[in-house]
């Protein structure tokens, strides 16, 4: 068989011959080393990076393919991580007539007290106070460790405080108020202590994401409100005592917590938030990197302040207006009709605390999607709101222990209650812009500082706010009125 094969046999055909020809007198001609494709040399990225050093397949595979916030889950738990930072205040707030008509009634204790008329203003601030002051602690000297430290302790130490509160409404208490009394002031210190951390840590991881995303931290406060004023509608419709409504506002407030501290921890696993979280350290390094900065890694908190300035401001005025009118002068305000649509027994929880909170909550909720005016432009609306005071004063507002002299010139229940409607509606939407802007107005790798700046200036709005709203008695009863 090996004699039967021909030379010809083994030639290529005329087809073949051809292509090996021109491949063999082809030049290829290389004018310049290959490039990663888009640029990848000439984004100045250290060495280790452009040797892929240092990089795992996850980080090159979220860079390569940005991802989304599918289903909204990261705004979801935004959100929820925003109604947790008002819980504490909203529950101890909308429980009122459980410690004043209950706990510390004369119905209910062997002895008569006056601490009923002093829980209001004792436990605003109790809360306020260490809210404060631990907030601005925070931002400079942040306690705890990082941002996961910081946020886990917070929570947990507010679930124990929760849980003291639901035992403490079990026990009977009668024959020892004053106790009662102080151990619930210390219970509502050290709660609002650690919700002060954890609220100005929350601003802080939201200011890393996109502008929308602290405007859900701010839409979440505002649903807690709404949550807890219409626990309360139910309460006093359906719970059979006020013992019993408070032990659902609190063990509704536990569980909340507990979400919260559960989606943390999902946070991680998320592609979009690792992703922002990857781009917020890289960009952070990068401008330390070109910048070599003097200050040594230390963060420039006075620059921050004076470029976010003018944010800081609107948030600051929005909720110094908003809490000198709400709660105190609001729910004060009493129907000048008889004959209203709302009755006199929920006027108080319809008109106040439903009306504001679900109002709040949809100008929170306009502002994720329509921002109007710009950054430039927001401090005139912001200053605007400052009308509001007259007006509220001018309604029906009747506080209580003191003896009105100012005349009543707003006594039609709907202009006032239309009034209470763009009030709700604008500090809903205006605070979430002036939180969504704050981030932006500093280089990208502050953004999470300026966001806590921006917490820190709201519960400082909100406190003195709450001092203010103590003066408004007396100006609706002085002399110069009669």
């Amino acid at each position: 068989m090996a004699g039967t094969y021909k030379q010809r046999d083994f030639r290529a055909g005329i087809e073949d011959q051809s292509l090996i020809n021109e491949l063999t007198t082809r030049k290829i001609v290389v004018r310049e080393p290959v490039r990663l494709s888009p640029g990848w040399e000439s984004t100045d990225k250290p060495d280790d990076e452009l040797n892929f050093r240092s990089v795992t397949m996850d980080q090159v595979d979220l860079e390569l393919n940005p991802p989304k916030d599918k289903l909204n889950v990261v705004f979801i738990i935004m959100v929820l991580h925003g109604i947790g930072t008002l819980m504490p205040w909203n529950m101890f707030i909308t429980a009122r007539n459980y410690f004043e008509n209950y706990k510390f009634s004369s119905n209910y204790t062997v002895i008569n007290t006056t601490y009923a008329s002093k829980y209001v203003n004792s436990v605003s601030f109790s809360a306020q106070v260490p809210n404060v002051i631990f907030n601005w602690i925070n931002l400079f000297m942040p306690l705890g460790g990082d941002l996961t430290t910081r946020i886990v302790w917070g929570i947990l130490v507010q679930v124990l405080v929760f849980v003291e509160t639901v035992v403490l409404a079990m026990l009977d208490t009668s024959t020892w108020p004053g106790v009662f009394f102080w151990i619930t002031m210390f219970s509502v210190v050290v709660l609002n202590t650690f919700n002060g951390i954890y609220q100005n840590s929350v601003y802080g991881m939201a200011a890393k994401l996109p502008g929308k995303y602290t405007g859900a931290v701010v839409l979440g406060a505002n649903i807690s409100g709404t949550f807890t004023a219409v626990i309360d509608l139910l309460a006093l419709k359906m719970a059979p005592s006020l013992r019993t409504a408070a032990i659902y506002y609190f063990l509704t407030a536990l569980f909340v917590l507990l979400a919260c501290f559960d989606t943390y921890f999902a946070l991680p696993i998320n592609r979009f938030y690792r992703y922002h979280e990857m781009i917020f350290q890289k960009d952070k390094q990068k401008k330390e990197l070109e910048t070599k900065s003097k200050i040594h890694g230390r963060t420039p908190y006075w620059t921050i302040f004076k470029q976010a300035s003018p944010q800081l401001f609107n948030i600051f005025f929005v909720f110094f207006v908003t809490l000198s009118l709400f709660p105190a002068v609001q729910s004060n305000i009493k129907a000048s009709d008889e004959n209203f649509i709302v009755s006199e027994k929920y006027y108080m929880s319809v008109m106040c605390f439903v009306t504001f909170n679900v109002t709040a909550m949809i100008g929170s909720l306009l502002a994720s999607h329509v921002q109007w005016p710009k950054k430039e432009w927001l401090v005139i609306p912001v200053v605007l709101r400052v009308l509001f005071i007259p007006l509220f004063l001018l309604c029906n507002y009747q506080p209580v222990a003191f003896t009105r002299t100012m005349p009543v010139l707003i006594t039609n229940d709907w202009i006032y209650f239309v009034i209470a409607v763009v009030m709700g509606v604008s500090s809903g939407y205006l605070s979430s812009l002036g939180m969504m802007y704050c981030p932006s107005t500093v280089d990208s790798r502050y953004a999470s500082t300026a966001g806590m700046f921006g917490a820190a200036f709201l519960i400082t709005g909100i406190f003195t706010g709450v001092l203010t709203a103590i003066v408004m008695p007396y100006i609706v009863s002085m002399r110069v009125w009669e």
